[in-house]
C-alpha cells in the first residue's frame, strides 16, 4: 500500500482513505522555500525536535520590534493529483505578544495562508507577485495556544497548534502555498497537504470503485454483486462526501435475486440452501419449503410439491401442497311433489384445503331405454361450484327414474384428473301432478292492477289426485335487471294483481296445486298496466311542486340562523389557545413564536414548521461557503408541477451527534414560522437522507458585509437607506412574533438581485461563556461570535429582548453606511465593553447622512427602554425616504455639533510615512503595487493624481476612486508635521 495513504475511521465495517501530497515531517533534507523579500531577519529554516522529539524541519521568524512586516514563504509546486478540494494540515507555535518586553505596537499573533494554482511549476523570485491579488487567501490562522517566556534562564514553554484548514475548489493541476507573517514571532514546525477519497466498498449489496470526491458529493455508480440485481433496473449510486466518507445509497439499490438472500451485512447475496427457497426478488430471506414439498438443489426458487400433492394454479409458490378431497356422504332425498330436495354431509378429508365445493350431476332412465342427461328441471341453487350441502330440484315428472350423483372438489382436482364421488341416488315420483295452466288472459286493467283468468288444466289420470286445490300466480316487473318477484293465490282461474305500477309490463306465472302437489308454471305471459291520466296527474304534480317550495323556504330560515348563530358566538368567544408549548394567538389573529426547544420532542417542531422535501427534486451545484455545522451550496430545487428555483442548501457534516441534529434543524423549525418578504424564506428540510439539509430560498448577492465591501461607494444614500428600511421590517415583523434574534449583524442578513435585504441566521441558541478574560457569546457546539453587537445590559445580564435586538440594529447601520467597515475598528473585544462602559459610541462614517447617525445614536441608548422600537425606526426610515434632501445633510456640515469620543488607536486623520502605508490604512491596499509600478511612490505625485491616473493604474470602481481622491485631501505627509506632533502607529 503506498505511505502517502492513512485510513480513517468511517463505521465499523468501512474505512475512509486519507492521500498526502506533501507532509514536511517526512523530509530528510532541506525544504529550500523560497522568501520574500531576501533581507535578514526573514523567515529562517532549521532543524528541531516536535512534542514527539522526531526531527523535523522547520521555518521561524520573530521581528517583533521591526514595523511594517510583510515577511513571505513560499513553498515548492505542490501537484494535486485528482483532488478537487485539499486539506492543509499545520503545525506551529506562537509567542504571546504581551509576554514579550521588546514587542512593539506591530506585534501580531496570527499570520495568512494563501494559495496560487498554476498548472506547472513556473514560480521564481519575482512571480507569483508577492501580494494578495493574485494569490488567493484561504484563512488568517490563529493560536489558540500561545507561548509565553518560562523564566529567568529558560526558553519558553512552548505548546503547538494544529490547524486544518481546506481549499478549494482547483482546476488547475497544482498549487502553491504561501505563508504571510505581519509581525508574529512563530514556527512551523509542520505541513502536511492531503485530499480524502472514498475507498473500494462493498455496500447495499453492491461494489464501488475508489472515488475521489468533487465538491461536496460526488456520485459513484457501482455494480451489484454476484447473486443480485439493480431495483427497478437502474445501476446502484452511492455519494461520495468530501470528507472521504460514503453516504447511503441514494437510487437504485441492489436486491438480491431470487433463489438467494444477503449475508454478512448485506455485503453478499448467498444461494438457498437445499429444503429451501427464494421464490422472487427482495430482500426477504430464503424459507424452509411448505408442508409436503422439497428442494434438492441450492439456489431454488420454489419447491417441487411430494407424488399425490399438487398445489392449484392460482396458488403461490409458498403455499403448502394439497391434495384432492373425500368422498361427500350420507346423501339423502326428500320428495315434495315434483320436487326433490338433496342433502349430504361433508367429506372426512378435505385435502388440506379451504375451497371445498361440490357439483351434482343428473341423469333420467329414457323411455327407449339408457340414461341421459337430465331436462327441464330446474335447480336452486345450480349445481355446479356448490358450496353449501343442499339442493333443491324441481319439475320432476312422475313415473321417471332419477338418478343423482354428487361430487366433492376443491382447487386441485383439476391435477389429479378425477373427483371424489359420493354414492348414488334414485328418485321416482310415483303420483300424477296437476298439467301446466295455459291461456292466460287479461280481463281487465288501471294504472295500479291487473285482473286475469287462465284455462284450468285437464285432470290427471289418476282419481285420488284429481281436484285441483288451488293456484299459484307468480309476477314482476319485465325487463329489471333484479326484479321483485311476488306471488299471490287464487282458489278459482281468476286472479287480480293490485299495487302495480302504472304504464309498467309484467310477466306471469300460473301453476295448480293438487293433493300431489304442484304442477309446472306456466310459459310466460306479459300484460302492461294504463298510464296515469294527465288530467288527473296535474294537481298531483302541483301538489308536490307547492310541498318542496314551502320545505325549501324552511330550509332557507334554517341555515339563515344558523349562520347568525355561528357568527354570534363567533364574536364573543375567546382568543385561541393550543395545548402545544408555547403557543397561542393574541389580537387579531397575530401568531407568536415557538420555541422548537419547548417541545418535548424537538423532531415534531421540525415535522410541524418545515415541509419534508424528496431529495429527489434537490440538485446540488456548488459549495459557495461554509457555516457552523457544514458547507452552504447553490443548487435547484424542481417541485413537480412547480417551476424550478435556485435555493440554497446548508448541510449537516458527517460525524454529528443526536443532540447536533436536533441544533442544526432547529434553525429550520425557527425559520419555517415566518413569512415576510424581508425574513429569508425557508422551502423545507431533507431528513430521510443523508447528508441532512436544510433548503432555502437562494440570494444571489450573499451577505450584507460582503457585498457592501466588494461594492464600496458603488450606493447613493437613498439607496443605503432603501436596504436599511427592508431590515427594519423585518425586525419589526420578528418583534411582533416575540422573537429576539440576539445575532443580528450584517453578516447575517442576506441580499437578492434586487438588492433585498433579509434577515437570516436563526439558528443557535447563545448563552455569555463563563470565566472569559474576552467575553463571547459561544454556540453549543463552541463557535465564537463577536460581542460587538451587543447591548450593554445583554452583555452584563444576559438580558435579551427586542431592544437589545435594537441596538445591534443601530450597528447595523454603521456597517451599512460604512460599506462594510468592521464596527470598533481592531479595538478587542473587552476594550469594546469598557469603551461602552465609558459612553463611548461610534463616530458617523464619512459621507454618512446626520439624520442617520442620530438614529444610530438614539438605537445605542444605555436605558434600553429608550430606544426606539422598530415600528418607530420603520416609521423614521420611510420619513427620509420621502424627503430625500434631509440624507444630503452630513455630520461634518452640521455647525457646533459634537463628534462623539474617537477611537484614539485608530485616528479619524492621520500622518504616513509611506504612500503603502496609507493605501492600507483606507483600505485600498490591493492596488499598492498599481502605485509602486505607475511610480506614485512619495506624497507629492500622489497629490498631483487624477481620474485619469486611476484608471490606468487600475482603479476602475467610481466609489474606490472617490475614496482615494477624498482622502488626499487630508494627507498630511510625515516630512511636514510640526515638532511635537505624535505618530498614531
Amino acid at each position: 500500500m503506498d505511505p502517502r495513504r492513512l485510513l480513517l475511521l468511517w463505521t465499523p465495517a468501512v474505512l475512509a482513505l486519507e492521500v498526502t501530497l506533501m507532509n514536511t515531517k517526512l523530509e530528510t533534507s532541506d525544504l529550500r522555500w523560497t522568501t520574500y523579500p531576501r533581507v535578514e531577519g526573514q523567515w529562517d529554516e532549521t532543524s528541531g525536535l516536535d512534542e514527539e522529539q522526531t526531527p523535523v524541519r522547520t521555518y521561524e521568524i520573530c521581528n517583533l520590534n521591526l514595523p511594517d512586516q510583510n515577511n513571505w514563504l513560499r513553498t515548492g509546486y505542490i501537484p494535486r493529483g485528482p483532488a478537487h478540494h485539499v486539506y492543509v494540515e499545520i503545525t506551529f507555535t506562537m509567542m504571546e505578544c504581551a509576554s514579550i518586553a521588546v514587542a512593539g505596537r506591530s506585534c501580531k499573533e496570527t499570520f495568512n495562508l494563501y494559495y496560487y494554482p498554476a498548472n506547472a511549476d513556473i514560480a521564481n523570485d519575482h512571480f507569483p507577485k508577492w501580494m494578495e491579488n493574485p494569490w488567493i487567501k484561504i484563512d488568517t490562522v490563529a493560536a489558540d495556544n500561545l507561548a509565553r517566556p518560562s523564566g529567568r534562564g529558560g526558553g519558553a514553554s512552548m505548546r503547538s497548534n494544529v490547524k486544518t484548514l481546506r481549499l478549494g475548489p482547483l482546476k488547475e493541476s497544482g498549487f502553491y502555498l504561501a505563508f504571510l507573517d505581519q509581525g508574529a514571532c512563530m514556527a512551523v514546525l509542520a505541513v502536511r497537504v492531503f485530499y480524502r477519497l472514498c475507498p473500494a466498498v462493498v455496500a447495499s449489496l453492491a461494489s464501488f470503485p475508489e472515488t475521489v470526491p468533487a465538491g461536496l458529493v460526488v456520485s459513484a455508480e457501482g455494480s451489484c454483486v454476484d447473486g443480485a440485481e439493480g431495483s427497478l433496473g437502474r445501476r446502484p449510486i452511492m455519494y461520495c462526501r468530501e470528507d472521504g466518507e460514503w453516504a447511503k445509497p441514494a437510487a437504485g439499490e441492489c436486491i438480491c435475486v431470487a433463489g438467494r438472500e444477503e449475508k454478512d451485512g448485506r455485503t453478499k447475496c448467498t444461494a438457498c440452501s437445499p429444503g429451501y427457497f427464494k421464490p422472487k426478488v427482495g430482500e426477504s430471506l430464503c424459507q424452509m419449503c411448505p408442508q409436503n414439498s422439497l428442494s434438492t438443489t441450492a439456489g431454488a426458487t420454489t419447491c417441487t410439491c411430494k407424488a399425490g400433492y399438487y398445489r392449484a394454479p392460482g396458488d403461490p409458490v409458498t403455499a403448502p401442497c394439497t391434495k384432492p378431497p373425500s368422498a361427500p356422504r350420507s346423501i339423502v332425498s326428500s320428495v315434495n311433489g315434483s320436487a326433490v330436495d338433496l342433502d349430504w354431509s361433508e367429506p372426512l378429508d378435505s385435502g388440506g384445503r379451504s375451497d371445498l365445493y361440490y357439483e351434482v350431476l343428473c341423469s333420467e332412465y329414457a323411455l327407449g331405454g339408457g340414461w341421459v342427461h337430465c331436462t327441464r328441471l330446474a335447480f336452486t341453487p345450480r349445481p355446479q361450484k356448490l358450496t353449501e350441502r343442499k339442493l333443491r330440484v324441481s319439475g320432476l315428472r312422475p313415473q321417471v327414474i332419477y338418478n343423482f350423483r354428487v361430487l366433492a372438489l376443491n382447487g386441485v382436482s383439476e391435477r389429479n384428473g378425477a373427483a371424489a364421488m359420493g354414492e348414488e341416488l334414485n328418485v321416482t315420483i310415483d303420483r300424477d301432478l296437476p298439467h301446466a295452466v295455459t291461456g292466460i288472459q287479461q280481463i281487465a286493467a288501471s294504472a295500479s292492477s291487473l285482473s286475469l283468468k287462465w284455462i284450468p288444466p285437464p285432470p290427471p289420470q289418476t282419481p285420488n289426485t284429481a281436484n285441483i286445490l288451488d293456484y299459484e300466480v307468480k309476477y314482476y316487473e319485465k325487463d329489471q335487471e333484479k326484479p321483485l318477484i311476488m306471488f299471490l293465490k287464487a282458489s278459482g282461474n281468476e286472479a287480480r294483481l293490485v299495487g302495480l305500477r302504472a304504464g309498467t309490463v309484467y310477466t306471469v306465472q300460473v301453476r295448480a296445486r293438487t293433493n300431489a302437489g304442484y304442477g309446472a308454471f306456466s310459459g310466460d305471459s306479459v300484460f302492461q298496466t294504463l298510464p296515469l291520466d294527465p288530467e288527473k296527474a296535474q294537481p298531483q304534480v302541483e301538489l308536490i311542486a307547492g310541498t318542496v317550495g314551502v320545505g325549501t323556504v324552511l330550509i332557507l330560515i334554517v341555515i339563515v340562523t344558523a349562520v347568525v348563530c355561528v357568527r354570534k358566538h363567533g364574536s364573543n368567544k375567546e382568543p385561541e389557545y393550543s395545548d402545544k408549548p408555547g403557543q397561542y394567538l393574541i389580537g387579531h389573529g397575530t401568531k407568536l413564536y415557538i420555541d422548537p426547544f419547548t417541545y418535548e420532542d424537538p423532531n415534531e417542531a421540525v415535522r410541524e414548521f418545515a415541509k419534508e422535501i424528496d431529495v429527489s427534486y434537490v440538485k446540488i451545484e456548488e459549495v459557495i461557503g461554509a457555516g457552523e455545522f457544514g458547507e452552504v451550496c447553490r443548487g435547484r430545487l424542481k417541485v413537480p408541477g412547480k417551476k424550478e428555483n435556485y435555493v440554497a442548501i446548508k448541510t449537516l457534516k458527517g460525524g454529528y451527534t443526536e443532540r447536533q441534529r436536533r441544533e442544526f434543524l432547529s434553525e429550520a423549525s425557527i425559520m419555517g414560522q415566518f413569512h415576510h418578504p424581508n425574513i429569508i424564506h425557508l422551502e423545507g428540510v431533507i431528513t430521510n437522507n443523508c447528508p441532512v439539509m436544510i433548503i432555502t430560498e437562494y440570494m444571489e448577492n450573499g451577505a450584507l458585509d460582503s457585498f457592501l465591501r466588494q461594492n464600496d461607494g458603488q450606493f447613493t444614500p437613498i439607496q443605503l437607506v432603501g436596504m436599511l428600511r427592508g431590515i427594519a421590517s423585518g425586525m419589526r415583523y420578528l418583534a411582533e412574533m416575540n422573537y429576539v434574534h440576539r445575532d443580528l449583524a450584517a453578516r447575517n442578513i442576506l441580499v437578492n438581485s434586487n438588492l433585498v435585504c433579509k434577515v437570516s441566521d436563526f439558528g443557535l441558541s447563545r448563552f455569555l461563556q463563563e470565566g472569559s478574560t474576552d467575553p463571547t457569546y459561544t454556540s453549543c457546539l463552541g463557535g465564537k461570535i463577536p460581542i460587538r453587537w451587543t447591548a450593554p445590559e445583554a452583555i452584563a445580564f444576559r438580558k435579551f429582548t427586542s431592544a437589545s435586538d435594537v441596538w445591534g440594529y443601530g450597528i447595523v447601520m454603521w456597517e451599512v453606511m460604512s460599506f462594510g467597515e468592521r464596527p470598533y475598528w481592531d479595538m478587542s473585544n473587552q476594550d469594546v465593553i469598557n469603551a461602552i462602559e465609558q459612553d463611548y459610541r461610534l463616530p458617523a462614517p464619512p459621507d454618512c447622512p446626520s439624520a442617520l447617525h442620530q438614529l444610530m445614536l438614539d438605537c445605542w441608548q444605555r436605558d434600553r427602554a429608550a430606544r426606539p422600537r422598530f415600528t418607530e425606526i420603520v416609521s423614521a426610515l420611510d420619513k427620509l425616504i420621502r424627503n430625500p434632501a434631509s440624507l444630503k445633510i452630513t455630520a461634518r456640515e452640521q455647525p457646533g455639533s459634537s463628534q462623539p469620543l474617537l477611537d484614539q488607536r485608530t485616528p479619524h486623520y492621520s500622518s504616513f510615512s509611506s504612500v503603502g502605508e496609507w493605501l492600507h490604512a483606507i483600505k485600498m491596499g490591493r492596488y499598492e503595487e498599481g502605485f509602486r509600478t505607475a511610480g506614485f511612490t512619495t506624497f507629492s505625485r500622489v497629490r498631483q493624481m487624477t481620474t485619469e491616473d486611476l484608471l490606468r493604474i487600475g482603479v476602475t470602481l467610481a466609489g474606490h476612486q472617490k475614496k482615494i481622491l477624498s482622502s488626499l485631501q487630508q494627507i498630511v505627509p510625515a516630512e511636514k508635521v510640526p515638532a511635537g506632533s505624535a505618530p498614531f502607529y
